[in-house]
């Protein structure tokens, strides 16, 4: 008998190759009881192979989709074992970049991949992903778990969301209007959003020492975990009455303002941001006294401080200042010949 007999008759059941289709099934009926509160009379169930969603009340409604993950973040989540968080952080996101063109959320799915199948693991994150669905009025509609054993460490897992919106065709915010003497708004974010952790994991050698998580700070007023693992700040709620003021929005993620403010601009035209007139949390400047980041590679990996950049004209900028008491004027639009399209003063 060869070395490679004894070992295939030690692998007789899918079990045995480290997949527990059993414990799987468990862990769908537990999901089921996340979603049901996400639900309403647009859901129409699942259907044997997909999830059923009636839309209904538009005149002339165009489908708005995304797709994204949580990144390295969802690193620190397990390490600490707060998963909810990460639940927030991917829905969240997915509904700040469908805004960016003027859609609201309709419903939304989700992916989780571990090596192997930790049911309180997972109904942490589902908890979190339907208690923000719930919050922002999002179906929940259905989703996806895979245990792949081999392929994923233990106790690390992949967390990915799906989100489909709807806007009205003559309501698509798409930037085209945009021209120069036009002002740009930014709306605080919470922290570091989704964005730029492999940095922070290794100017804090969080791998190494994951115990740095729990390290007070007195500039954080709390742990620097807390501080990490702030939730994705959505923000279409407090932007959907104001929309038909609003000529472009940008999320700002991996890339900071030069990778995410020049995706909506028009050709001709510039941004020029002014890094003076918000205040950046005090998170951001620990990452980069302790890492000796420099100040470029800050702007480009994070969004210090603002997690949502608005383009409006003057007029209307004004109006939105007065209704959002916490955005800050920082920068305006220009005429664009050569050089740089997004350019920080």
């Amino acid at each position: 008998m060869t070395q490679g007999d004894d070992m295939s008759r030690q692998a007789r059941s899918y079990a045995d190759a480290g997949v527990h289709i059993h414990d799987a099934d468990s862990i769908k009926e537990r999901i089921q009881q996340s979603l049901k509160p996400t639900l309403d009379s647009r859901s129409l169930g699942v259907g044997s192979f997909g999830s059923l969603f009636h839309l209904q009340g538009y005149n002339d409604p165009v489908l708005v989709s995304s797709c994204d993950g949580v990144g390295t973040k969802l690193k620190l989540a397990a390490l600490l074992g707060r998963n909810r968080t990460v639940g927030h952080d991917i829905v969240n996101h997915c509904i700040n970049d469908i805004l960016c063109c003027g859609a609201m959320p309709l419903f939304f799915l989700d992916y989780i991949a571990m090596a192997r199948l930790d049911t309180s693991q997972i109904a942490d994150i589902v908890d979190g992903i339907a208690t923000a669905c719930r919050d922002s009025g999002v179906a929940l509609i259905g989703g996806e778990t895979a245990e792949m054993p081999g392929f994923y460490v233990e106790g690390i897992y992949d967390l990915v969301g799906f989100i489909v919106g709807v806007v009205e065709r003559p309501h698509i915010i798409d930037g085209r209007g945009i021209v120069p003497g036009d002002v740009l708004l930014g709306l605080p974010s919470s922290g570091l959003h989704t964005n730029g952790y492999s940095l922070a994991r290794r100017v804090f050698n969080i791998d190494a020492d994951p115990s740095q998580l729990g390290r007070r700070y007195a500039e954080l007023g709390g742990t620097l975990g807390d501080a990490l693992l702030a939730p994705h700040r959505p923000y279409h709620r407090m932007l959907e009455p104001h929309l038909p003021l609003v000529k472009g929005l940008a999320h700002i993620t991996g890339g900071g303002f030069a990778g995410n403010v020049s995706r909506i601009l028009p050709p001709g035209v510039a941004a020029s941001i002014d890094v003076s007139s918000w205040p950046v949390p005090s998170v951001f400047k620990l990452i980069q006294e302790t890492g000796g980041v420099a100040q470029d590679e800050m702007y480009r990996v994070f969004n210090m401080g603002i997690g949502m950049v608005v383009v409006a004209s003057p007029n209307e900028a004004a109006q939105l200042a007065r209704a959002l008491p916490d955005a800050y004027t920082i920068g305006s639009i220009a005429h664009h010949d050569a050089g740089e399209r997004v350019v920080l003063n």
